[in-house]
């Protein structure tokens, strides 16, 4: 039997047909048994095979009902021809070759053909370069294939498939555990607990009615928090109870600020252009001119007049600074989080591996009274060994420490780690004794612990005055820069068979494990370069003060406040947004304070970045308004993040912002040309139309019009590779649609200025005919909207500012274009004629003349707008 018939369960596993294949679904993957569930999706132990996988990913599609699909690339090339003003044109065109005119639609149905597929090209190709960068980082699961475990992307996956997990993995699908380890999973996205909730594999099926009540399944969306599975991927993609829920919900993310100022702004230029192209269609009519032609040239107009390259400039933009940031080490999974990185003036980060080298080490176990304790160590050894938890650098410190016998030492039981309890306990046998080790926060340990075991191993009463003898200890350690665990235990019942919670009381006090993780030399000159550049770094971090402050010491970076967890527990949300610009050092902080932090933050009108890489890290990097991880991060971190460092180093996201900046100003230079420039082109049409009407002519015929938007178009394709002024990217960049819209209303009239000395020119003293008057204006107004570019790109003098040679050779190749055109004989294949000498003298002049009163207008533009 193939396989796509496999994928049809056996008659009693099915409720639903598959939305897209009609194949059969399973019933509820909680409520059969394993059995049923392996024989109807045809799979084993050893997992499926190559050849089925790839059958099955042709039945049911990849595993990704969060990503948004890519249209085929024939439907993406078709879409462009929904523009309307692009339909109405080829009509049009049409017509005119049905009566006669058949070199008009030959040349305009070219023309809208280069333009289209110019655009699609360089859109297509900033696609693939995005996705690619994307899947490099795409998160991986480890999948038995061909009787082997290896790793692939998670989008592969299918049902049927055996995957093994471990804590910090991401659940990928909705599936039945086979086999467990005790397994604690974060299910808020779907139950909207936030406690992990234990899973345990079973044979029985369960009778509970909906995900958050089945501890045999795990489901997509879900995390692993600590333990181990191997499970059966029952239902992947939007067949999962995520993918219900989300095409139920269909949700799209908000907004940013950058893709709500870019739809401004084309909207406004489109109402604009929309008024203008009725204006001068009923103008056209009401002079009597033929319905036709004023039809063809009104949608010409509007043609020329829509910012329809914008779209594929920001996209190509962006693209090419992701690919930039690849270069730097930085991986960006959402485009528009570059904007967002441009922004940024907050960036909150852990202090581990940011302000350290995260090279953790163990340096000693000791007592409380601070000598060496081996009893200390075996218990930190045991509890880190027999731990089923992601291991932490701490973890694995300890175990790297010195070679342990572990023969004697059985597991019984676990109570995982948890970051509001911040210690994980294990139940261990030794001797015929059952023992509760516990590791965790010191400060937890030393008030939870009743007795204290000295460096001979007797155990003694916790009295006040020991306890803060032990307290005094822990500081002198964290003076020094050092972290610490603290390590007890307490012997229980040989019947206890559970680690319960509730049993990590009274315990015995053992003693320190003792770590050093150096600060990094370049820390602290990053901090202050980000901080020059506008960026104020907040370090959100589980140590205590003393190792904190110790590290800011070492960095040479000043600590300005500090906010305990402790104290952030009883403060209310408007005394917390009071002290934030005050502080720059939070301690001991869980992930619902880090999170409350980034949130208050945000309230202040910041714009807030989150550098994590654990498991706990996720709600704030998804609340942030740039998620930043590392390569090596968490499963659950990476996919909540935007960004994700391949190096994790604060000058590594130091280099991004300022990538970030220049990108955003990029996209700002053809934004601020295309609304100086079109808004001009109104003007001079209106005028056109008002002075035009008494004489026998049109402005400029619409091939004319549409050719001259191409060859404008082509001039910009430089635009995103465009170097920028150091000093534009020395604080943080937003977009400003205010900023936008005001220059427009002064530099458009300017250069509506020079359309009408053109038209007076061409009117007075060249005597200009219909066609010597299309001609003139068309070279003019090349060469001023082309040319006025290096003026704008920068806001010093435009000769103060280097352009890339890229821009310089398109936009002078664009002028050159327009120059010789008129000037060879298939210029008369778009009605131009060879212009007097005259008039190229006319138009040196005028060009000068025109982009010096850009820059003195620029000059007086900015200077008027920083004193306000």
């Amino acid at each position: 039997m193939n396989d796509h018939s496999s994928g049809a369960l056996l008659g009693g596993l099915v409720a639903d047909a598959h939305p897209d294949t009609g194949e059969p679904e399973p019933e509820q993957v909680w409520q059969e048994p394993v059995d049923r569930l392996l024989a109807g999706l045809r799979t084993k132990a050893a997992g499926l095979t190559t050849a089925e996988v790839q059958s099955r990913l042709a039945t049911y599609g990849p595993n990704d009902a969060a990503t948004v699909k890519r249209r085929p690339l024939w439907l993406q090339f078709l879409a462009r021809f929904s523009n309307p003003l692009i339909i109405i044109l080829l009509i049009a065109s049409a017509v005119s070759a049905a009566t006669g005119d058949v070199a008009s639609f030959v040349i305009i149905f070219c023309i809208v053909m280069l333009s289209i597929i110019f655009d699609f090209v360089q859109e297509v190709r900033a696609q693939n370069a995005v996705e690619a960068l994307r899947q490099s980082v795409a998160v991986q699961a480890t999948v038995r294939r061909d009787g082997a475990s290896v790793s692939v992307p998670i989008h592969q996956l299918v049902p049927g498939d055996i995957v093994e997990l471990i804590a910090g993995d991401l659940v990928p699908a909705d599936s039945r555990l086979l086999e467990s380890r005790d397994l604690y999973v974060n299910q808020a996205l779907l139950t909207g607990e936030p406690y992990p909730a234990e899973k345990r594999a079973s044979e029985a099926a369960s009778g509970a009615e909906d995900p958050a009540g089945a501890s045999n399944a795990v489901f997509a969306g879900t995390s692993v928090i600590s333990g181990t599975a191997t499970i059966l991927i029952c239902r992947t993609g939007g067949r999962t109870a995520l993918g219900h829920l989300a095409t139920s919900l269909a949700e799209k993310p908000p907004a940013t600020a950058f893709t709500v100022g870019i739809r401004r702004f084309g909207l406004l230029i489109m109402r604009l252009t929309v008024l203008m192209v009725l204006f001068v269609l009923v103008m056209n009519i009401a002079f009597a001119r033929p319905m036709l032609q004023s039809l063809m040239f009104a949608v010409a107009l509007a043609v020329g007049l829509t910012p329809e390259l914008l779209p594929m400039i920001v996209t190509v933009t962006l693209a090419r600074s992701a690919m930039q940031m690849a270069r730097r080490k930085v991986i960006v999974k959402r485009l528009s989080a570059i904007h967002d990185l441009g922004a940024m003036n907050v960036l909150c980060t852990d202090k581990t591996g940011t302000l350290t080298e995260a090279s953790i080490k163990l340096v000693r176990t000791i007592d409380g009274h601070g000598a060496e304790s081996r009893h200390a160590y075996t218990y930190a050894y045991v509890n880190s060994q027999f731990e089923s938890g992601m291991k932490s650098p701490l973890d694995k410190a300890i175990l790297a420490a010195e070679p342990f016998d572990m023969t004697a030492f059985r597991k019984i039981d676990e109570a995982p780690f948890d970051f509001e309890r911040r210690r994980v306990s294990v139940l261990v046998e030794h001797d015929a004794t059952r023992r509760l080790i516990v590791k965790g926060a010191p400060e937890d340990l030393l008030r939870l612990s009743g007795h204290y075991q000295d460096a001979d191993g007797v155990e003694k009463p916790l009295d006040t005055a020991r306890r803060a003898a032990f307290q005094t200890t822990l500081d002198g350690i964290g003076a020094h820069g050092f972290r610490a665990l603290g390590i007890a235990s307490r012997v229980v019942d040989v019947s206890h068979q559970t680690a319960a919670i509730a049993d990590e009381a009274d315990l015995v006090f053992a003693g320190f494990a003792i770590f050093l993780d150096p600060p990094k030399t370049s820390a602290g000159a990053t901090i202050k370069a980000m901080a020059e550049a506008g960026i104020t770094v907040k370090v959100l971090t589980g140590d205590n003060e003393h190792v904190s402050r110790h590290v800011f010491t070492e960095i040479q970076v000043p600590v300005l406040g500090v906010l305990t967890g402790d104290v952030l527990e009883h403060m209310t949300e408007e005394a917390l947004i009071g002290q934030l610009p005050h502080v720059n050092l939070f301690c001991r902080v869980n992930p619902q304070q880090k999170l409350r932090i980034l949130l208050a933050l945000k309230r202040l009108g910041n714009v807030v970045g989150f550098l994590g890489d654990g498991i706990n890290d996720a709600p704030a990097l998804h609340a942030a308004d740039v998620g930043i991880s590392v390569d090596g991060a968490a499963d659950v971190a990476r996919a909540a993040a935007d960004l994700i460092l391949l190096e994790h180093d604060l000058s590594v996201v130091r280099e991004a912002v300022v990538a970030g900046r220049a990108t955003v100003q990029n996209v700002s230079k053809y934004v601020l040309m295309g609304a100086s420039s079109n808004f001009g082109n109104m003007f001079s049409m209106a005028g056109a139309t008002l002075i035009l009407p008494f004489l026998p002519m049109l402005p400029m015929l619409p091939i004319q019009i549409l050719l001259n938007n191409l060859i404008y178009n082509v001039s910009e394709i430089a635009i995103p590779f465009d170097s920028v002024d150091p000093e534009a990217t020395v604080a943080p960049v937003k977009w400003d649609i205010r900023l936008i819209e005001r220059f427009m209303l002064v530099f458009g009239p300017v250069s509506s200025v020079f359309d009408f000395i053109t038209f007076y020119a061409l009117l007075v003293f060249f005597g200009a005919g219909e066609a010597l008057f299309q001609t003139g204006w068309f070279i003019e107004s090349m060469t001023t909207q082309t040319l006025v570019v290096f003026c704008i790109r920068t806001r010093r003098q435009f000769f103060r500012s280097m352009p890339c040679r890229f821009l310089i050779a398109t936009n002078l190749g664009a002028v050159a274009f327009a120059i010789v055109l008129p000037l060879v004989s298939w210029g008369r294949w778009f009605g131009f004629v060879t212009p007097p000498p005259l008039f190229f003298v006319f138009l040196v002049g005028a060009t000068l003349a025109y982009l010096g009163l850009v820059e003195v207008t620029k000059v007086i533009f900015y200077r008027f707008r920083a004193s306000r």
